[in-house]
């Protein structure tokens, strides 16, 4: 008697000893986004991620997500010099200031581009005509 397994299919990049990269795999990457929300997490996330691993940056998000007041830009782009200065200092998250004060700059363009396009997700999918490029 066989059991019924599915098989998964993964990309090469996805080590199966790392729950939090396998986890973001199978359950993110790829999948399509509408949540302006989510686009501004991704965006600060894709920011700290320069020069670094995305494991390290997974392993922080919530680190992130508690840092960055849940990935709201109206209250990131407030964010004083002295929040900032705190911010750099936090071991929850990417220590590095450039990185912080990208963070703030761009909350501060992501909340006028929504102004122009009505949300950050039409802006973005207006690249594609609204449905994601499959690439094999």
């Amino acid at each position: 008697m066989h059991s019924a397994t599915a098989v998964v299919k993964r990309c090469s990049w996805v080590k199966v000893d790392d729950s939090l990269m396998l986890q973001y795999h199978d359950r993110e990457w790829g999948v399509p986004v509408h949540d302006d929300r989510k686009h501004f997490e991704f965006l600060v996330l894709e920011g700290a991620q320069a020069g670094l691993n995305w494991t390290l940056v997974l392993k922080k998000r919530e680190g992130y997500r508690r840092a960055f007041d849940g990935f709201d830009p109206e209250k990131v782009v407030g964010f004083s010099i002295r929040r900032i200065e705190k911010l750099a200092s936090n071991s929850e998250i990417i220590r590095n200031r450039m990185k912080i004060e990208a963070a703030v700059r761009n909350a501060r363009a992501f909340l006028k581009i929504q102004e122009v396009y009505g949300s950050f997700d039409s802006y973005c999918w207006r690249f594609v005509d609204g449905q994601p490029k499959l690439n094999r």
